[in-house]
């Protein structure tokens, strides 16, 4: 279940919930090869199996990133740390502290999934805190023999998002900053799950990832986009247009999860039901519209105000 997708980029399928082309982790090669994206816990076992197909021995690994901490991306992470002694694990400043004690942020997703979190996600287990590593914005890890990936702090999607562009490849790992594709759909849908969505930052990390001027875009969910900087943005359009159609809604006291259904549900026409199950599982309307509804709140304010 790995390919590769540009020079020294292994692709690997982490198939979350037995799904294939879901949920990607990706291998860069070198001197000193990095892991980014864990997936799931309950991705664990396929993982490390695609790691050591390849050829990927315990003491093999120097580093495992992740984009950001939640459990799609980063559920792994102390399983993968225990399997690889000897790899540095990076993440945002913002997240290093529930990869160390991870009981908030599992009690968080166990509110959110309910039953999915032990059937399809797995938790998260505790990673020892002298092995993670905080990377700052522009902090380059390096990968020897001149290759690095530099870090891009890009929140919009969650305050703890960075993105990492690889220099020889000129891949950028983006998470789910850009939103989620999937072959099998081909329909870009953006991420705006709660609790901490905000279009504005989520446009100013769209803009920086082309600003890098990347020559792939690799998405976590899933695969490498064609033409990167037109789906950068293609992504800005389509989040704007989410949150215009989310803010009508919501000033006009309806209901914005119905709103968006309407508004873009009929994309997903003539799609296989499995392959429309696989999207709302990952990134159901409603999660979006629950982030969505949160954010105006928190930024415009009341929609009626009441007149003294």
């Amino acid at each position: 279940m790995a390919t590769y997708i540009g020079p020294g980029v292994l692709e690997i399928d982490t198939l979350l919930g037995g799904w294939t082309r879901m949920t990607a982790g990706y291998l860069i090669e070198g001197p000193a090869p990095v892991l980014v994206e864990t997936g799931s816990q309950s991705s664990v076992p396929a993982l490390l199996a695609a790691l050591e197909d390849h050829g990927v021995s315990p003491g093999d690994l120097a580093g495992v990133a992740v984009t950001h901490i939640h459990l799609d991306h980063a559920g792994g992470v102390g399983d993968v740390a225990r399997a690889f002694p000897g790899a540095t694990v990076y993440v945002h400043e913002r997240g290093a502290r529930h990869l160390v004690d991870p009981a908030r942020l599992v009690s968080s997703a166990a509110t959110v999934y309910g039953d999915l979190l032990d059937s399809l996600y797995g938790r998260l287990d505790p990673t020892p805190a002298e092995r993670i590593h905080v990377l700052a914005d522009g902090e380059a890890i390096q990968i020897g023999a001149g290759r690095e990936l530099i870090t891009i702090d890009s929140p919009g999607h969650a305050k703890h998002h960075l993105a990492l562009h690889d220099s020889e490849s000129g891949v950028l790992f983006a998470g789910d900053a850009v939103g989620v594709r999937l072959p099998d759909l081909g329909v870009l849908r953006p991420a705006t799950p709660p609790a901490d969505f905000d279009l504005d930052q989520a446009v100013t990390s769209l803009r920086k990832f082309a600003d890098c001027a990347p020559h792939g875009v690799a998405l976590a969910h899933y695969g490498l986009l064609p033409e990167p900087i037109e789906m950068l943005q293609e992504a800005e359009d389509t989040l704007r247009h989410w949150a215009e159609t989310a803010e009508r809604a919501w000033r006009a006291g309806q209901d914005i999860a119905e709103a968006l259904s309407k508004e873009f549900g009929a994309n997903q026409d003539g799609i296989a039901e499995e392959h429309r199950a696989k999207l709302e599982t990952l990134n159901g309307i409603h999660s979006n519209a629950a982030g969505l509804k949160l954010w105006l709140e928190k930024t415009k304010g009341d929609p009626h105000p009441h007149p003294h």
